[in-house]
């Protein structure tokens, strides 16, 4: 009996260590290869596609293309011929300024690949209407890809959008595979991305490979959630809930004043000094202030000035510039210039916590549009 189950245990031995050599083997012979391409091609049919997803929209009533040698461009002409990014963006929106190097390099990546990307810049505000400060912000951002204006929101309305950044991924077939709302989720994207290549090359016939791997753009923030932030902080009439001492949707002239002592609500604004409230703004004069008590460790702000306007920035009762903490938009003596219709980085800290931010206005009238928090 003790024969038999030294036998026994003398075959199990030899079976574990030829199957571990023969592991071994595998992995040192076998070249590495990519997730994605180690995926085999699943390519749907149309009539499920047709029972699964939307068709893709039509651009609706540009008011300007950017990237286009001057001439319009439509999605229709594209189906069947490339795979389709379409990007609801808008220049001052800090999450866009955030995913916007992932959306460069996949462009430079998969344009001679058959990826067509096209930004459609759909204005939040007023002054992002205009056409030549659409123009500057793709010089400044580096866009390459084409980028339609939304003007009238005839393409969101047509998408049902109601989100700056939001990507829809439209196939060969014309169908909307894909949908992401928001910042992160790059590693679904781009696999996505070389998924419906793939498909596009089968479909075209065409043996060109894709590229694989993951782009990591240089410069790119890491997302991350923090659910304590402090949330966008409004200050035209529209959506100014978070003023303290203004009166929720009143338009024109408030004079106001802080009292000393005040106790700052959390996540609330507070004005001093005179102030024209309209509906997507406030404008300040001399020696008007903001004061804010926040969570984070980055503040943004939306702003324009007709003249330029000039505001000294505190964090916790100090000078930014002295705390280590101004944003790249504030000088070393802690003045931020307001000379551009565009967004304000204000304070950029390494961690987030609970701070007092003041913003207090030494020359010109600034048009103060919102805070954001990073």
């Amino acid at each position: 009996m003790s024969a038999t189950i030294d036998i026994r245990r003398y075959l199990l031995l030899a079976s574990v260590f030829v199957l571990i050599g023969g592991a071994i083997y595998f992995l040192q012979d076998k070249p590495a290869v990519s997730s994605v391409s180690a995926q085999p091609l699943t390519v749907i049919p149309v009539a499920e596609k047709e029972r699964r997803f939307s068709k893709a929209r039509e651009l609706v009533a540009p008011a300007g293309f950017i990237n286009t040698d001057n001439l319009p461009i439509t999605i229709r002409e594209q189906i069947g011929k490339k795979v389709i990014l379409v990007d609801f963006w808008t220049y001052s929106c800090i999450n866009c300024h955030r995913v916007q190097p992932y959306l460069n390099a996949w462009h430079e990546k998969y344009e001679d690949e058959g990826l067509l990307i096209i930004g459609v810049h759909t204005p939040e505000f007023a002054f992002e209407e205009e056409y030549e400060n659409v123009v500057n912000a793709t010089k400044e951002f580096g866009i390459k890809y084409p980028v339609v204006l939304d003007n009238d929101y005839g393409t969101w309305r047509a998408y049902q959008n109601r989100y700056w950044p939001r990507k829809y991924l439209i196939d060969i077939d014309g169908y909307i595979v894909y949908d992401r709302i928001g910042e992160g989720g790059y590693e679904d994207t781009e696999k996505t991305i070389q998924r419906l290549l793939h498909e596009r090359n089968a479909k075209l016939g065409e043996s060109a490979p894709v590229s694989t791997g993951l782009a990591t753009p240089a410069g790119a923030e890491v997302f991350a959630k923090r659910p304590n932030r402090s949330p966008e902080t409004y200050f035209g009439a529209r959506r100014n809930s978070r003023l303290g001492n203004v009166p929720a949707g009143a338009i024109g002239v408030q004079r106001l004043s802080l009292p000393e002592n005040i106790t700052l609500k959390k996540d609330t604004a507070y004005l001093s000094g005179t102030w024209d409230i309209q509906s997507e703004y406030a404008k300040g004069d001399s020696n008007g202030s903001i004061k804010m008590r926040f969570t984070g460790s980055k503040v943004y702000m939306v702003a324009r000035s007709d003249e330029g306007a000039s505001l000294r920035v505190f964090i916790d009762g100090n000078p930014a510039s002295v705390a280590g903490a101004a944003g790249s938009d504030v000088d070393a003596s802690s003045l931020l210039r307001v000379d551009e219709d565009r967004l304000y980085k204000v304070i950029e800290m390494m961690k987030p916590g609970e701070h007092v931010l003041e913003v207090i206005i030494e020359d010109g009238m600034p048009e103060v549009f919102t805070f954001t928090f990073g």
